[in-house]
């Protein structure tokens, strides 16, 4: 794979066999941060468990406490009359059947999460074929299916992520940008990671959290000791 020179020069300061402390692991991300906009930092956490069986299925969502640093633009599919009580919580699209339509037949996807309320998801599991790979589908685990419209727009507006395997058994997720500096990306990265710490699945074994990296989005990736035994 190609490199560049800001990559080649970022990935000096990193010692890729050391495990860092997470201080001084985004310490690294935001020296080597040399894009000319402000880069978003991942997690990415390897778990030791197979997602494959639902027994050992990791998901859940979280509200992090700086937020994303992104502003997340969200759908809401709810009834016609509740959807100006929709809007004015601060939903970017709201409807029903108008909005299945046209993600349907004009491959709408201008929006970050879709939020749902449960007399909903009857017209909603029409999408699930579109929206399933897209990670958009709404569930009552990430608390993206719920009656209580104004309260999920503002905690996702206020920074909640949603967390889970994908196929590899890795969750990959954005804990905000590098302007935020070291000590808000700290507070972020253990929030998520105590979350993924409590849940644990029962039927998981052995060493849970396989790996922790960091790394913006153009940056080279940092190791944190994040590992716990099971």
């Amino acid at each position: 794979m190609f490199r560049g020179k800001n990559y080649k020069e970022s990935a000096k300061l990193v010692d890729r066999t050391q495990l860092y402390d997470p201080a001084d692991a985004f310490d690294i991300v935001i020296k080597a941060s040399k894009a000319k906009f402000d880069e978003t930092v991942e997690l990415h956490i390897k778990l030791g468990v197979d997602s494959r069986h639902a027994d050992q299925q990791v998901r859940g969502a979280i509200v992090l406490p700086h937020g994303t640093g992104r502003s997340q633009r969200v759908l809401v599919f709810c009834k016609e009359e509740r959807v100006d009580e929709a809007l004015k919580a601060g939903a970017d699209f709201a409807g029903g059947q108008d909005l299945v339509d046209r993600i349907q037949k004009e491959n709408f996807f201008d929006y970050d999460v879709v939020v749902a309320t449960p007399d909903m998801m009857s017209v909603v599991g029409r999408l699930g074929k579109v929206l399933g790979p897209k990670g958009l589908m709404p569930t009552p685990k990430a608390g993206t299916v719920t009656p209580n419209i104004e309260q999920a727009i503002s905690e996702i507006k206020a920074g909640k992520i949603e967390y889970r395997l994908d196929k590899t058994n890795i969750i990959h997720c954005p804990i905000g940008k590098v302007s935020f500096g070291k000590e808000k990306l700290v507070d972020n990265y253990q929030t998520l990671l105590d979350a993924v710490n409590k849940a644990k699945p029962a039927a998981a074994k052995g060493q849970y959290i396989k790996s922790c990296v960091t790394a913006s989005t153009m940056g080279p990736g940092v190791k944190i000791n994040a590992l716990k035994q099971a």
